[in-house]
């Protein structure tokens, strides 16, 4: 065999950087698997099973509903798109949807006990949910209204004395009718349906007077539907209603996932361009709620804004 002699300076030099090279290679695959090794919570359990299970509603337009191909969409499904794409990010590995309906009875304890990761809705975020769930910053503000068929005598909250009203199970509405009744006197029949489009039903078949929920749900409801013209929605605001995404409380990945991708979204105008989509131009359905963002969403996404900066 030849015997080699000793390795020039330009092939010591190369065969050094080759060393060098294959360090830096494998010492940052090996901080990369130390990171996704500290992966806790939904970040785990997404990386662990390469999916995330998301918790849609079936009839909250324009947020979080059903197409026609029986398809969850929507305002909240598509800032829920970009949490779901910033999570894969997060745990460097592509992950399957699996979508699980919820209803406004069911939601809360879905996100609590953890069969869904994410929901993505039409829900309230209040003090009393807090201690079950956490939520991501405010993306949307509504507030209770009464529907009614047109020319009902229902014209303000006064006028629900005595009278049949449909609310939905679970939701902060029917909290707010129930106080309501209670503190003027005015002996509101409750009627409690399943979900919005049920509540919705009692009116349209008269079996209640009215239906109560948040504002801009009345008005996706009246948009979807072919008697839109014999609807209306009366009376002032009976409660504030700030919306998020819910997600389980406690997780502090996830958290802080949520609080800089929804200041990312802010920043870059994705939350203003998904909110004229749904809001602003036709839904799939050919109808457009034509409702503008209101002053205090425009505020709280400015907010956001200047917290990324």
């Amino acid at each position: 065999m030849k015997r080699q002699g000793p390795l020039s300076l330009p092939r010591f030099l190369a065969t050094l950087l080759l060393a060098a090279t294959a360090l830096a290679a494998g010492t940052a695959a090996q901080a990369q698997d130390q990171g996704l090794a500290a992966l806790t919570g939904t970040l785990a359990k997404a990386r662990e099973t390469g999916a995330i299970t998301i918790g849609y509603r079936e009839s909250s337009v324009p947020f979080s509903y059903l197409n026609a191909r029986k398809e969850p969409i929507g305002y909240s499904i598509e800032l829920c798109r970009s949490l779901v794409t910033a999570i894969e990010d997060a745990v460097n590995k592509s992950l399957t949807i699996k979508w699980e309906p919820v209803t406004s009875d069911s939601r809360i304890d879905a996100v609590a006990s953890g069969k869904v990761d994410l929901e993505c809705g039409s829900t309230t975020n209040n003090l009393e949910r807090q201690k079950r769930v956490s939520f991501s910053p405010t993306m949307f503000v509504s507030g209770t209204k009464v529907l009614v068929k047109k020319g009902s005598p229902i014209k303000s909250f006064r006028d629900l004395a005595g009278k049949k009203v449909a609310v939905t199970a679970g939701t902060t509405n029917e909290k707010t009718l129930r106080d309501l009744s209670e503190k003027f006197k005015l002996g509101i029949q409750l009627q409690v349906a399943r979900d919005h489009a049920e509540s919705f039903g009692l009116v349209k078949s008269g079996q209640a007077d009215a239906f109560a929920t948040d504002d801009v749900l009345l008005y996706g409801l009246i948009a979807q539907d072919t008697a839109k013209a014999d609807y209306e929605v009366v009376g002032d605001f009976l409660s504030y209603d700030p919306y998020g995404i819910m997600y389980r409380k406690g997780d502090a990945q996830l958290n802080k996932l949520v609080i800089d991708t929804f200041q990312v979204l802010a920043e870059d105008g994705e939350i203003d361009r998904q909110y004229k989509r749904w809001f602003l131009r036709k839904l799939p359905s050919g109808e457009s709620l034509n409702l503008p963002m209101s002053a205090q969403l425009e505020t709280i996404i400015q907010t956001m804004k200047v917290k990324a900066e």
